[in-house]
């Protein structure tokens, strides 16, 4: 019988769901190979890096979440250039996703959604993430969060095909993928250093490539 709605921790989740944790992505080929993307910035592109650079330097520290989410977060995503509704997946911001997984019934909100869908309807999620201020939150930790939507997304979806993840906090970066029960965490990325910051657009990037070329299915 699933349990009542609840906010897990890492810990917890480890535990009801047999998970493995790995902290060394060099251990794992999909982790390794997402973090190894690399990109080039045009003109324009390389305008709006420079201000949200300049802005991150001098300002982060003092963002509260709408700030983070509004002056930076946005136009990172922007950069990365996430969906394409002609190969009909979007970005879906603030949607609560759910799934009963084993005896448990998980609910949680993602920040921000890449998934297959229509119009507002995020229907077979693919990346999940999740965003704090600050470096401790008393409403949960980002790692559980990401997780907790990474089991309901491969239940949803029932294809044993990984879940990428990514979760931010204050100015660090970190990425993920869970794949059967094992979770990798990359390293963190401080996007207030120039090299750091294009590399996480050059990540994100990397994941429309390895949608469209083994997670999406058009059928």
């Amino acid at each position: 019988m699933a349990k009542k709605t609840k906010q897990y921790t890492e810990a917890e989740l480890i535990k009801f769901f047999g998970l493995t944790r790995v902290s060394d992505s060099e251990s794992s080929f999909l982790l390794q190979e997402w973090l190894n993307a690399q990109t080039t910035l045009n003109a324009g592109e390389q305008y709006i890096f420079d201000m949200i650079l300049t802005d991150a330097k001098s300002q982060i520290d003092g963002w509260q979440e709408e700030d983070l989410k509004m002056q930076f977060i946005s136009f990172v995503l922007r950069l990365a250039n996430l969906s394409h509704p002609d190969k009909n997946y979007l970005t879906f911001f603030e949607r609560t996703v759910s799934a009963t997984v084993g005896d448990y019934f998980l609910k949680v909100k993602t920040d921000c959604m890449i998934a297959k869908g229509i119009l507002d309807r995020p229907e077979v999620p693919y990346f999940h993430f999740q965003e704090y201020k600050r470096q401790t939150n008393p409403f949960g930790s980002p790692i559980a969060q990401v997780l907790e939507a990474m089991l309901i997304a491969s239940e949803l979806n029932q294809n044993n095909k990984p879940i990428y993840g990514c979760y931010v906090i204050g100015k660090f970066w970190n990425f993920m993928v869970l794949e059967h029960r094992v979770y990798t965490l990359s390293k963190s990325y401080d996007c207030t250093e120039r090299d750091a910051l294009l590399q996480i657009i050059a990540i994100l990037r990397k994941f429309k490539e390895i949608l469209e070329t083994r997670l999406f299915s058009i059928h």
